[in-house]
């Protein structure tokens, strides 16, 4: 157990063997195990989420060199290996993850997953990145609310007026434009900061993600498992600092903090199982003192048709003429 407490609080293979005397190979061996069995873990408990505001986003990290290094005789998993990762904006319970390159594949598995975790309708947020909107169209089929935040990064400048050095951060500055992608989200609902919030935790929790050290992956599957490992021990076993308790337990999944005695013994006894199936979704509950929205279900649980906008023009006021501009100052 001594093990799994420093590699799920960000200590590296090497240093959680000094700090425990345990040999490294025998580390990465409860590693992977344990991690194997968290994934079947999360596919047992993490199921018929009723939630309605989430966000997803990816977060970048690689394999044994950058892509930029990579060759054409290397093996297919070096390079890039991004986690995909949604999260629900209230309980803050990571519902669905993925690793694997950023690509159209892996954003069609991953939405896939997380459609069919959910049992109501949501209120999804994404960056702009262009395969998250097929993925949504496909699998949700209009049963969802979706918005993008599209990021524009500008380049700034120093105090001395010299150009600032981003290598491993986006220029300042950002233009933020929030877009309605599919059917109605509340334009100040479309966000995606906690889940950038939910990238530094990992990046801090997690060794591999760690930047500019040694200590990232030299093998995929030793990453997936670590991940594995970090979102069960997130959603279970750590009480999150604003709700005061696990976001499992906000979530209604389990009723207390669980140990890391716990997660491990269940992880290694966990039987393998399939992951979920969709479900027809449901229309969420109006706020309190709003009238629902009128709305019927598609056959074959395709999705809704719902009525989402009843905005009213504008009054017409009596036309302004414009203002002539004046080019040329009066002599």
């Amino acid at each position: 157990m001594e093990v799994v407490a420093h590699l799920v609080e960000g200590a590296s293979i090497r240093a959680t063997s000094r700090l425990t005397g345990v040999s490294k190979p025998a580390i990465l061996s409860l590693l992977l195990r344990v991690g194997e069995g968290c994934t079947r873990l999360h596919d047992r408990m993490v199921r018929d989420i009723d939630v309605r505001d989430v966000q997803a986003d990816e977060i970048w990290s690689y394999v044994q060199k950058k892509q930029a290094r990579v060759t054409p005789e290397d093996p297919a998993e070096w390079g890039d290996a991004y986690a995909f990762v949604a999260m629900a904006r209230t309980c803050k319970l990571v519902i669905a993850y993925r690793v694997g390159k950023r690509d159209e594949a892996n954003t069609q598995a991953f939405i896939a997953d997380l459609r069919a975790r959910l049992v109501t309708v949501p209120l999804l947020c994404t960056d702009g990145f262009q395969p998250y909107q097929e993925a949504v169209g496909e699998h949700f089929q209009g049963a969802v609310d979706y918005g993008v935040v599209h990021k524009d990064y500008r380049k700034g400048r120093r105090h001395d007026g010299q150009p600032s050095d981003h290598r491993y951060e986006p220029p300042r500055n950002p233009f933020i434009t929030r877009i309605t992608r599919m059917g109605s989200p509340e334009m100040s609902r479309i966000s995606t900061s906690h889940i950038e919030r939910q990238n530094l935790t990992m990046r801090m929790q997690i060794r591999r993600l760690t930047r500019l050290c040694n200590g990232f992956s030299k093998k995929l599957d030793n990453h997936r498992a670590a991940i594995a490992l970090h979102m069960a021990y997130y959603n279970l076993c750590r009480v999150h600092e604003a709700l005061r308790v696990t976001p499992a337990m906000e979530a209604g999944i389990t009723r207390h903090v669980w140990s890391i005695q716990e997660l491990v013994q269940a992880a290694l006894s966990e039987p393998a199982a399939p992951p979920p199936a969709p479900v027809p979704l449901k229309l969420p509950e109006p706020p309190e003192g709003a009238q629902a929205s009128a709305a019927r279900p598609l056959p074959n649980g395709r999705g809704w048709l719902r009525v989402v906008g009843e905005e009213k023009a504008p009054p017409k006021g009596k036309a302004r003429k414009p203002e002539q501009l004046r080019l040329f100052d009066a002599e």
